[in-house]
């Protein structure tokens, strides 16, 4: 397969595929805690995310062009890219492949034995799953089902049931998605075996999952045997001015109970079918995304416990699991007294949290954040080491009142902090049991939450 470097403005959900067989990722606009970024990260690829503005990188995807600095670049020429620092090399750059250092691995047991924090993944995938697990991990802390929706073999599925105009027709359609998702989570229950893994329920806007441009609807729209219009029509329907605030996380399942109906089903069948196979106990942990109020969460929670309960009864075996919700919304985390009631742990989404704390986008924010160092008024990128002040104040009352609630709640995050040392050093300080992060920065995590413990050891 010849190796290619994927070049673009921005990258969504839909790119997906593209960045599976990319070995580098270059986008013009976007930041550390942008889409590509942190998908590039779960898959160990080297990206660079925000290059430069629209006027100083231009990109033609007809031509299959793109012009940086003066430079024009077209398809097939060389570039290299380095993710550390952020430079474009044209040509070919001879690379080194990582290798196992068994000095590496006696130093990182060594950090294991000082930690108090447990150290997860967050994997959309067995392969990634994998490679967190030889790396260290401890299970995942974040799966996320969306990145399952996009193969090939089952976006069609998915656009059906986002076209669908009745419960009826979306179910008839997820009922197509359900033995892909199925079969994801017993490959990745297989991988884990009993260490846990946190399902998070599908979490963006349904509009990621459709085309944009008209030549890409009338084409989709041929192969639904629908006309262009009605897909023009479902497509500007599901625009919003600030889709990552809108109709999105629980929203969904809320709208369309049929979503969490399938995949939960999905989810229980997997864990039944593997603890069968292996003669295990998994205990599936079913993550609900981005609630803001316990109502919220206990609608969704109680079409999760029916389908759940139903299919363990049949199954025969004596199956746990557990629901729970993502903090990433500030109202959640004033109120988790009362979420607390519902949820048996949670999760801080703190790429989000931070987003919606500060009230700027994580992919717009390196246009000006550059303004603000230069002036003294941040000292770093708040998506890429954690505010405490801010951020970090409301994941310690959120950890502190969620407890005084439920004792045994278990906190952690998932968010992209959970790789980054001062991050984990704050989590450590204020008690919660894990950090998740990407594949490729568990051992900088392993090695962060050793050196955190030494420094300030839990009682």
């Amino acid at each position: 397969m010849p190796k290619v470097v994927l070049v673009r403005l921005e990258t969504s959900p839909e790119d997906i595929v593209g960045m599976q067989v990319s070995q580098g990722i270059l986008t013009v606009r976007g930041g550390m805690t942008s889409h590509a970024a942190v998908v590039a990260r779960g898959m160990g690829t080297c990206c660079v995310s925000g290059c430069g503005n629209d006027n100083e990188v231009t990109i033609d995807y007809d031509a299959k062009v793109f012009t940086i600095n003066g430079v024009t670049f077209h398809e097939g020429d060389w570039i290299s890219i380095d993710g550390s620092t952020g430079n474009i090399y044209a040509g070919s750059i001879k690379t080194v492949a990582a290798t196992e250092n068994p000095y590496l691995q006696k130093f990182m047991g060594w950090a294991d034995e000082r930690r108090q924090l447990k150290v997860l993944t967050n994997a959309d995938n067995p392969a990634d799953a994998q490679n967190a697990m030889d790396m260290g991990a401890e299970g995942i802390g974040l799966c996320r089902t969306e990145h399952m929706f996009f193969a090939a073999d089952r976006i069609k599925a998915v656009r059906e049931m986002i076209c669908a105009t009745d419960v009826e027709s979306r179910k008839k359609a997820l009922a197509k998605v359900e033995p892909f998702q199925e079969q994801d989570f017993i490959e990745m229950y297989r991988i884990c075996g009993e260490k846990p893994m946190t399902i998070r329920y599908l979490d963006p806007p349904l509009h990621e999952f459709l085309p944009t441009k008209a030549e890409d609807i009338a084409e989709l729209a041929a192969d639904m045997d629908m006309t262009a219009e009605a897909l023009t029509n479902v497509v500007e329907s599901l625009h919003e001015v600030n889709p990552m605030m809108g109709h999105r996380g629980c929203r969904l399942a809320v709208s369309y109970p049929e979503i969490a109906e399938m995949q939960t089903t999905a989810v229980i069948n997997a864990a039944v079918k593997v603890s069968k196979e292996l003669g295990i106990s998994i205990k599936p942990h079913i993550m609900i995304p981005l609630v803001g109020d316990v109502k919220e969460l206990k609608f969704v929670k109680d079409v999760v416990v029916k389908v759940a309960d139903a299919i363990i009864a049949e199954s025969g075996l004596d199956l746990k699991y557990e629901i729970g919700t993502m903090i990433e919304i500030p109202r959640a985390a004033l109120t988790v007294g009362e979420i607390a009631k519902e949820a048996e742990f949670f999760s801080f989404g703190t790429n989000d949290l931070t987003q919606m704390t500060f009230g700027f986008s994580r992919d717009d924010a390196a246009k000006f954040l550059g303004a603000y160092y230069d002036n003294k008024i941040y000292e770093s990128d708040p998506f890429q080491h954690l505010d405490t002040k801010g951020v970090g104040a409301l994941v310690k009352l959120a950890t502190e009142a969620g407890r005084a609630t439920r004792p045994d709640l278990s906190v952690g995050i998932c968010g992209e902090h959970g790789g980054d040392a001062t991050s984990v050093e704050f989590c450590h300080g204020v008690g919660l049991d894990y950090v998740s992060c990407s594949p490729f920065r568990v051992p900088l995590a392993r090695l962060a939450a050793a050196q955190a413990a030494i420094k300030n050891p839990r009682s």
